[in-house]
């Protein structure tokens, strides 16, 4: 099923090249600060527009470019591919959250480098690793997608007016206006409640954190900047959602994607209703770290160290959220560090674990 996977993958980013860029359209690379980007240049209703594809070193989207005029949309065969998959038991979204999924993946959204965040991200894990998820951490009411500001002002791209393409799927949906700029709304919300959400790294000070970003490539959408965005969404990677012929999505590197919800459970304290959510995102955490602690020790080592030399904050949070794990989830990332160790020159000790684990007290014991 992991190959099974990987191969719809690797077809869907075949047919997303055959629906953004048409044969009669050339690809050019542009220069700029001293990076190469490609670019797609085009022709739609005798008008010249130029597309914005991917950094020049990505390998993937180079060889795609030597070849593209020969790659063929094959959907009858991903159609079965999908179902085959989802039959043996991977994960898959509701139709209305799949749909909306593909529309924003044909107007571009991953294209122009968001990356989707949250449980629909966590979805996608269980065929890049080759693990089941259990259903209990599967639901969701929303779809956050995350991109950086450097990048959403560079690509010299946009996606269509993103209002309009949330209404092809449901014609309910409506901005909701952000507190502290109501002339502004990074997130859109349909009569049932769903809710979808534009995300940024907020890297400046606390006193910027509640105000919305200008986001030029995302359609007249702002987005809300959020801590520790800027570690989860460095380096994604390519999957797939499992809906219709495969919807092919960028989400964040599964052993960043780990760490990272150990730091935000921690965070969820401010929260009066913010409990359930953490367990959420422990027990995500503590699946990831299971399915990569044997084969990917060095991935999540490496993403723990960084973490963990970020500061005294991220310190801080990511001891909190330590403490959370169940005893063999927290042996298995202390094994997993000492076992890269040799590489990162980190024992566990240095980085958090101490030499044992004092006993945890949970509510069940008297605990808070």
């Amino acid at each position: 099923m992991q190959t099974m996977f990987a191969d719809l993958e690797q077809r869907c980013l075949d047919a997303e090249f055959d629906a953004a860029f048409p044969a009669t359209g050339s690809f050019s690379k542009k220069e700029r600060k001293g990076r190469g980007y490609w670019y797609f240049q085009g022709y739609e209703d005798g008008h010249r527009y130029s597309r914005y594809v991917g950094p020049a070193e990505d390998p993937e989207i180079a060889a795609r470019i030597e070849r593209f005029r020969d790659l063929k949309a094959d959907f009858t065969e991903r159609r079965r591919m999908v179902s085959a998959l989802k039959a043996a038991g991977l994960p898959s979204p509701d139709a209305f959250t799949g749909d909306l999924a593909e529309a924003l993946w044909q107007a571009g959204v991953f294209r122009l480098r968001g990356v989707l965040v949250g449980t629909l991200a966590f979805q996608c894990y269980a065929g890049l690793l080759g693990v089941r998820l259990p259903a209990a951490h599967l639901r969701t009411g929303d779809m956050d997608i995350a991109q950086f500001h450097s990048v959403s002002i560079s690509v010299e791209d946009s996606l269509p007016p993103i209002l309009d393409v949330l209404r092809k799927v449901d014609a309910s949906f409506q901005e909701v206006p952000h507190q502290a700029d109501t002339r502004q709304a990074t997130a859109f919300r349909n009569r049932k409640g769903f809710l979808v959400e534009f995300l940024v790294p907020n890297t400046s000070k606390d006193e910027y954190q509640g105000k919305p970003a200008a986001m030029p490539a995302l359609g007249g959408a702002a987005a809300q900047p959020l801590r520790f965005l800027d570690f989860l969404i460095h380096t994604p990677v390519r999957s797939v959602l499992l809906h219709a012929g495969g919807v092919p999505v960028r989400v964040p590197a599964p052993e960043r994607y780990a760490v990272h919800k150990l730091i935000v459970s921690a965070r969820r304290r401010a929260d009066p209703n913010g409990r359930l959510k953490a367990d959420k995102d422990v027990a995500q955490a503590g699946i990831l770290i299971e399915a990569m602690a044997r084969r990917h020790h060095h991935d999540l080592a490496d993403a723990w160290i960084e973490a963990w030399s970020r500061g005294p904050k991220w310190r801080e949070a990511l001891t909190d959220g330590l403490s959370r794990l169940p005893d063999s989830q927290w042996e298995m990332l202390a094994n997993a560090i000492r076992r890269a160790g040799g590489s990162q020159k980190q024992k566990p000790d240095d980085v958090g674990f101490g030499k044992g684990r004092e006993p945890r007290v949970t509510q069940e014991d008297g605990g808070p």
